[in-house]
């Protein structure tokens, strides 16, 4: 990957979700614009899902 990923893809999602949801013409604009936002929105779930998993750290018992 190039990098450090810091994109807040669920803010993206949330976003084109809800552009698609204003596009809801049955014009060939409103139909055409939501077909795009839709592979946008692909693209971002997919990149959320590629993100590297967080990397856990074991504390010892205070007790060790």
């Amino acid at each position: 990957m190039e990098g450090t990923l810091t994109s807040d893809f669920a803010a993206a999602r949330a976003h084109l979700e809800r552009a698609i949801h204003y596009l809801r013409g049955e014009d060939e604009t409103s139909r055409n614009s939501r077909e795009a936002l839709e592979l946008i929105l692909e693209a971002v779930i997919v990149a959320d899902m590629r993100r590297p998993s967080a990397k856990v750290i074991e504390f010892r018992s205070a007790q060790s």
